[in-house]
């Protein structure tokens, strides 16, 4: 699988600039290329990711996820959401589940993954339950 260069430009800029707060990415099935999908700019937040994500169609995500920890402390962590929709075509839930390591590697500095069918898997609850 061929990742665009793109996808760690971006990443970089949310991990170290914070000028995201997520990215989007797809594959072109076509071209059998990981390229940038949507970007999140600083004032989005996770509604704003959880809406650009198909109902119909798998995507990958990486957000920055700011928070306040129990020992009053201000942290930041990466999630990466595997996402991948009852509703999407079986040809693509396989080339999403087997490209998905590919990217990883490219995405350094990754804290926690998570796999979701349905928004109620990666709902906001869930994402700050990992975090803490």
């Amino acid at each position: 699988m061929n990742i665009k260069e793109e996808c760690k430009r971006w990443f970089t800029e949310m991990k170290w600039k914070k000028v995201h707060r997520f990215v989007v990415y797809k594959i072109d099935e076509r071209t059998r290329a990981v390229m940038v999908d949507k970007v999140g700019g600083p004032g989005e937040g996770y509604d704003e990711l959880v809406a650009a994500l198909p109902t119909d169609d798998c995507r990958y995500a990486v957000f920055d996820f700011d928070f306040v920890s129990v020992d009053n402390c201000q942290k930041s962590k990466i999630f990466f959401i595997a996402w991948s929709p009852a509703a999407s075509r079986i040809r693509a839930k396989i080339l999403y589940a087997t490209s998905k390591q590919g990217l990883r590697r490219v995405l350094d500095g990754v804290h926690y993954e998570v796999q979701a069918t349905d928004p109620s898997e990666m709902g906001f609850d869930v994402i700050r339950g990992r975090a803490q």
